[in-house]
């Protein structure tokens, strides 16, 4: 088969550490496009053999990659999204709390017959909620705890006068569904939004969120009761050079994408 062609859209922490490893090189797999502001002045950056990707404007990439992977704000998802799906092609999405405030991309994949993928990113366990809820899922619980510069710039914080950076102790900030949190925290628990799309859904997802000044790590505590297996999976996720995210994310992505073309595929 020929290598399918790759489209990073954003590139910041997330889009430099996958293409990094896709540039190290990914079976089956070719960067062919990156996505920014200033096709004209591209990011400086370490391309191996002298190599580099296409530069174009986000809404420019579509006609040269098969897939996009959307490393970008969460407000530009539908932006990005939408000239792939319209396309029938594959979308894969790290912002998927956008998606609980975009159903039409859903609704558009179904009709073009597009794809929107999510990869597990900074969370464990979507394997077996997957399972879980082949069957019947009784109650699913996320508590997310960050250091405090994990939540720069949620606007939960900013319209609640919340000051995270002198706290002198964990203190929860938030108590309520993944589809609150995700929007009061678009771009900091995108993990909540993914672990209610794989379970019971966005309004029956249960979700504390905590600033701990003596963490060092990204903690996320899932709980999930069902007729098939009592779930308990807990990650620390170390930050990225944006602390918003993990390391793991991008690792997550690339792992996805080594088994879109793998003769052997393991997990859900």
């Amino acid at each position: 088969m020929e290598d399918l062609r790759i489209g990073i859209a954003g590139f910041g922490a997330i889009g430099r550490a996958v293409a990094s490893q896709l540039a190290d090189g990914v079976e089956g797999m070719q960067l062919a496009v990156v996505g920014v502001r200033d096709p004209g002045k591209p990011p400086q950056f370490s391309w191996k053999n002298g190599s580099s990707p296409r530069f174009a404007l986000l809404d420019d990439m579509e006609p040269y990659c098969d897939l996009v992977i959307e490393c970008a704000p969460a407000a530009l998802l539908p932006r990005i999204a939408t000239p792939f799906l319209m396309k029938g092609k594959i979308v894969v999405s790290l912002s998927s709390g956008a998606l609980l405030n975009n159903p039409q991309l859903v609704d558009l994949a179904k009709s073009r017959g597009g794809q929107i993928l999510i990869p597990s990113g900074a969370i464990a366990g979507l394997d077996a909620i997957l399972a879980a809820a082949e069957g019947k899922i009784e109650s699913v619980k996320l508590t997310s705890r960050k250091p405090p510069r994990g939540f720069a710039g949620a606007p939960f914080l900013e319209q609640n006068n919340i000051d995270v950076m002198n706290l002198k102790e964990a203190t929860m900030l938030f108590s309520g569904t993944a589809r609150q949190a995700a929007v009061g925290f678009p771009a900091n628990l995108n993990v909540a939004a993914s672990v209610a799309l794989a379970a019971v859904g966005p309004d029956r997802t249960l979700l504390e969120v905590w600033a701990d000044p003596f963490l060092e790590r990204n903690t996320h505590r899932v709980e999930v009761v069902s007729d098939a297996a009592l779930l308990c999976v807990e990650i620390q996720s170390i930050p990225s050079d944006n602390p918003r995210t993990g390391r793991i994310t991008a690792q997550s992505v690339v792992a996805l994408l080594r088994k879109l073309r793998a003769p052997l595929s393991v997990g859900t």
